[in-house]
């Protein structure tokens, strides 16, 4: 990205929820800025568990390194850019 207001979607996709929470397929939905930062909010078809309200967004100021981090689950989840 080089313009400053380039912005980079992204799904978060899971292919095995090993905490039974967050479920499977597309869990999360992102947005990559041009300085590398990283706003989430989730998705809960398949979470019931998870409240919105409270759980829905996630703000990782480390990028996609730290939102893998975090919700990689050791390759179980990965990100798949639209953009």
């Amino acid at each position: 990205m080089t313009d400053a207001t380039d912005v980079r979607r992204f799904d978060l996709v899971r292919k095995e929820d090993e905490s039974g929470v967050s479920g499977t397929g597309v869990v999360a939905v992102g947005v990559e800025f041009s300085n590398g930062y990283v706003e989430l909010q989730w998705l809960n078809d398949d979470g019931n568990d998870v409240d919105a309200e409270e759980n829905g967004h996630a703000s990782y100021p480390g990028g996609v390194e730290d939102t893998i981090r975090v919700h990689g689950h050791d390759g179980r989840t990965e990100i798949r850019w639209l953009d």
